[in-house]
């Protein structure tokens, strides 16, 4: 223990203040707000954003010139006594990608709320919670110890549910109380398996658990529970009661940060628990289950969402999918030592979540861009709206774009990555699974865009003027996840360097139009589609051909449709809970 603390201390530098900043400084916000009123909360928020910016821009500078992870000792008290902040590459790039999604949804939501009455409450509201997410999530990536991560976990929590129901509407209220109480249930979970962890070692540092933790039965279990708790706040199929209409009903800022942000963190935890704090424990059973739950929210979430009528309801069941192509890297990482390994699978998980982040977030705003201008986002309705907000429509393309995979995207480098970690480990079934997520996601996005883009009866007729603030940050943000594969991410993560002629040649190309063509196939297959017909002979020898597979697919899609509203019932939900809890514990058992 001595020697351990020696290094913590050794390693502790003047460059570790700035991790503290980062915290510090969103709360401190938070505070000023209050004290200053609602008056000035929308230029502190702003001034807080500039400067947290440069805080996680000077983070990854300092870390490019250090020779390990900055640590911070608060007090100068070593672990197990005191806590550590420590920031390695996986932190610094997600403190990052907080910072620039954050920066964001900034300049979109400084238009987004009306300045008197009721619309300046909320818009207060917006802002303060804004900065507690900011801050919670800060201490998520720089925590080094598991009771430190539950606190900015529930921080976070209590921060993002108001969010959901900012509006005051019913609805929202509704899905904003089975947000929380459906997250403070998998609080409990990971906080018991924090107990027996504590009450087995002394500590719940992650370092020194990661000396200390071994195969023993207590371990096993406080890693199922600790999973599964993660698990249902990270809204994982069949754990997903909550995201849908809590994604779907926010307004749109606040839907941006839920989708791109919010669920990162507990993710993150839960890459912190299996790769740092015990990544001999779980076996490649549980690896297998894990990837399997992402396998099937892929395939259930972008089923119904192809099935939706409103808009940011096709775009939260599209984040349920996305969700679960995170979770396709754990058994790729799992090496033949039999452990979890920070290999080109963990980086292509991660970069696949900052790429999500960013996408995901500029795709909610590009969809408040198309409501605020129609007054309504049902998917029939949008015909015509390219022509009237042609940057909107191009930042929803752009995003889906990258969220498919397409290069020079971050997505494009995840999926490489983790398609090579599936040859090179024999896996070749999450290959599959990897190729079909990105046809599923094309889906989705081509009959979206084939509505906005399509031809309207009659003139479209704006509900009103958008900001082109807005759209432009819903642009900017859309183009910066479209180029993340140009950045050289060799430097923080654990990924080998590729060359941008790898990701803008001939066989990305052909992979490219691929997938653009096996979505449209499905779109046509799976899709809701209400479009004019302007050459009936050739949708009668269409209808004749297609009409058969696509009814066996509406079908199918029924079938899926039904199975997610019975997952999202209580009683069911809470079945799957205590199911995957005991999963876990009897395949890690088994492993050992």
């Amino acid at each position: 223990m001595l020697s351990t603390a020696a290094t913590l201390d050794a390693t502790a530098s003047t460059g570790g203040f700035m991790l503290v900043l980062s915290v510090v400084v969103p709360v401190s916000g938070v505070l000023l707000a209050f004290i200053l009123g609602d008056r000035y909360v929308r230029l502190i928020a702003c001034a807080i954003v500039l400067l947290g910016l440069a805080i996680s821009a000077a983070i990854l500078v300092a870390l490019l010139h250090s020779n390990g992870p900055i640590v911070y000792l608060l007090g100068d008290w070593p672990p197990p006594l005191g806590i550590a902040l420590r920031a390695d590459g996986l932190a610094a790039v997600m403190l990052a990608t907080t910072a620039v999604v954050i920066c964001a949804v900034a300049a979109f939501a400084a238009a987004d709320f009306s300045a008197t009455g009721t619309g300046r409450r909320a818009s207060s509201t917006f802002w303060i919670l804004l900065l507690a997410i900011w801050g919670a999530l800060n201490t998520i990536f720089l925590a080094g110890d598991l009771f430190t991560l539950y606190v900015a976990l529930e921080l976070l929590t209590f921060a993002a549910v108001p969010l959901v129901s900012l509006d005051g509407h019913t609805e929202t209220l509704r899905a904003a109380i089975r947000y929380l109480l459906f997250a403070l249930l998998g609080s409990v979970l990971y906080l018991l398996g924090a107990t027996l962890l504590y009450g087995l070692h002394g500590t719940l540092d992650i370092v020194l658990l990661s000396h200390r933790v071994g195969a023993q039965p207590a371990v096993l279990v406080a890693a199922a529970l600790m999973t599964t708790g993660l698990l249902a706040k990270t809204a994982l199929f069949p754990l997903h009661l909550w995201l849908p209409p809590a994604h779907a009903g926010a307004p749109t800022a606040a839907s941006a940060i839920l989708s791109g942000l919010v669920v990162k963190g507990s993710f993150f935890i839960i890459v912190r628990l299996w790769f740092n704090v015990m990544p001999g424990v779980p076996g490649f059973a549980a690896t297998q289950l894990l990837a399997g739950l992402g396998g099937a929210a892929i395939v259930l979430g972008s089923v119904v969402a192809l099935r939706q009528e409103r808009l940011k309801l096709l775009i939260a069941y599209s984040t349920l999918a996305q969700i679960g192509y995170l979770f396709l890297m754990f058994p790729l990482a799992f090496g033949p030592s039999g452990q979890l390994e920070s290999s080109g699978a963990l980086g292509g998980g991660l970069l696949q979540a900052i790429s999500h982040a960013t996408a995901k977030a500029a795709m909610f705003m590009a969809a408040g861009c198309i409501y605020a201008t129609l007054g309504q986002d049902r998917i029939p309705g949008l015909r015509g709206v390219g022509r009237i907000l042609p940057i909107g429509v191009l930042a929803f393309a752009f995003s889906g774009l990258a969220l498919m995979g397409l290069p020079p995207g971050g997505a494009f480098l995840a999926k490489e990555l983790l398609l090579q970690a599936a040859a090179e480990n024999g896996q070749w079934w999450w290959a599959l699974v990897l190729q079909a997520g990105g046809v599923f996601t094309a889906a989705y996005v081509v009959l979206v865009l084939a509505h906005a883009v399509g031809t309207s009866d009659g003139a479209t007729t704006p509900h009103s003027a958008t900001s082109r603030i807005r759209e432009l940050a819903a642009l900017a943000l859309a183009l910066c996840s479209l180029l993340l594969g140009l950045a050289p991410w060799d430097a923080f993560l654990p990924i080998p360097q590729a060359s941008a002629a790898d990701k803008l040649g001939l066989d990305a190309v052909w992979k490219m139009l691929l997938l653009l063509v096996g979505g449209a196939v499905v779109a046509i297959l799976l899709g809701r589609w209400d479009l004019p017909l302007t050459h009936p002979w050739r949708c009668k020898a269409l209808r004749a051909v297609v009409g058969p597979i696509r009814r066996a697919g509406l079908s199918s899609s029924a079938l899926l449709e039904n199975c997610d509203d019975l997952l999202r019932e209580w009683p069911v939900s809470c079945i799957c809970l205590v199911s995957l809890a005991a999963a876990f514990g009897v395949l890690m058992r088994v492993a050992y």
